[in-house]
């Protein structure tokens, strides 16, 4: 991670696909985490990194047959061959999933045009590798056959030039012809005269000729076999383009099945929803139900209670009608008293007349006895 820098950074909440079904979508964070676009310079590699607390919840190497795809107006995804699973990000804007696609297609770019250089080099330096060692050692091998021809003080007249051994083109395949048997130094016989030297360094001179022509046809047929490589390498490449533009096709096609997945995925979702809240209306249902049955039991209490009402009611209209007959009798009754009243009092009066006019009497009665006895 020293090496790595963090490129652009953004917060989303993080899923991966469920590994037993392959449908269903996974959370891996409680809530929004940051997750960070990652340059390596030294391999020249972009990751895709998210930490949930200490917990690495994403560690994915962005190559170029990724392909970033956005399902809804604030979820994308992404799949790692390499982590065998499927990312998911939701995001709080739109914006912010733009940008992070946006980032996506660049990397991806990047991580394509580093991965080209790269084979551009391999295929460079791998060829060349190879044959500058077998040049090496057939240039190695002439020097020591012309070095074992001479004798003595003597040196060998043949440069390395003159057998086309320190040539860095040259194609060391048939440098095991420098295997054919020598004179080693301590059995080559001593020369006594100049003639003797002579027809040596001509027989010397003749082999290192036919192992030149040897090695210049193996030279001329290693150039043939380099076009022929160059070309079959164009080839190549032009068959991974082809591969690649179909990859990238297939892509196109699998990033559209990842969204009709992650659709259906959302229907699925809603549809455990509805059921779940389908589920708790029949609950609601059976309790309102519940209710239903103690509104009837109550409906039945209420009618008992009406009927005893009722009843009351047809016993307290008897009572008011005996209260109404014993009201007027005693309204009766009362006009009788009132008229037995009013005859009292005529009786009374009459009765006070009566005694007036007996006291009258008594008094004039009275007076006559007085008169009479005087």
């Amino acid at each position: 991670m020293q090496r790595e820098q963090p490129i652009f950074s953004t917060r989303a909440h993080v899923f991966q696909i469920d590994p037993t079904t392959k449908k269903n979508w996974v959370p891996t964070s409680k809530h929004a985490v940051t997750v960070s676009y990652f340059y390596d310079s030294t391999r020249n590699v972009y990751r895709i990194i998210s930490l949930d607390g200490s917990k690495a919840i994403i560690n994915s190497t962005i190559t170029p047959n990724m392909t970033f795809t956005k399902t809804s107006q604030k979820f994308g995804q992404w799949a790692d061959s390499r982590a065998n699973t499927v990312y998911g990000l939701g995001f709080s804007s739109e914006s912010h999933l733009s940008k992070f696609a946006e980032k996506f297609a660049e990397f991806k770019e990047a991580a394509r045009l580093a991965k080209e250089k790269s084979q551009e080099k391999m295929e460079l330096t791998s060829t060349p590798s190879q044959l500058y060692l077998h040049l090496s050692q057939a240039c190695r091998a002439g020097a020591y056959l012309a070095k074992e021809s001479a004798t003595g003080e003597l040196q060998s007249p043949l440069t390395p030039e003159s057998i086309n051994g320190t040539d860095d083109e040259r194609v060391p395949r048939d440098a095991s012809l420098n295997s054919e048997p020598r004179a080693e130094p301590n059995t080559v016989p001593f020369p006594h005269s100049s003639s003797a030297i002579n027809k040596h360094w001509e027989a010397e001179l003749a082999a290192l000729k036919g192992n030149n022509a040897k090695l210049t046809a193996a030279l001329l047929e290693s150039t043939a076999n380099v076009k022929q490589w160059k070309q079959q390498l164009a080839a190549y490449q032009e068959e991974a383009e082809r591969l690649h533009k179909r990859v990238t096709e297939l892509e196109c096609v699998s990033g559209q099945t990842a969204g009709i997945k992650t659709q259906k995925t959302e229907l699925n979702q809603t549809i455990e929803e509805l059921e779940a809240a389908l589920k708790a209306k029949e609950e609601e249902l059976e309790r309102l139900k519940a209710e239903v049955e103690r509104a009837s039991e109550l409906q039945l209490q209420k009618d008992a209670v009406s009927q005893k009402l009722q009843e009351t009611e047809t016993r307290n209209a008897e009572l008011e009608a005996q209260l109404a007959g014993l009201e007027q009798r005693v309204e009766t009754s009362q006009v009788e008293q009132e008229s037995f009243r009013k005859s009292l009092r005529s009786l009374l009066e009459l009765l006070d007349g009566k005694i007036f006019e007996l006291t009258e009497l008594r008094d004039s009665l009275a007076k006559l006895i007085d008169g009479s006895g005087s």
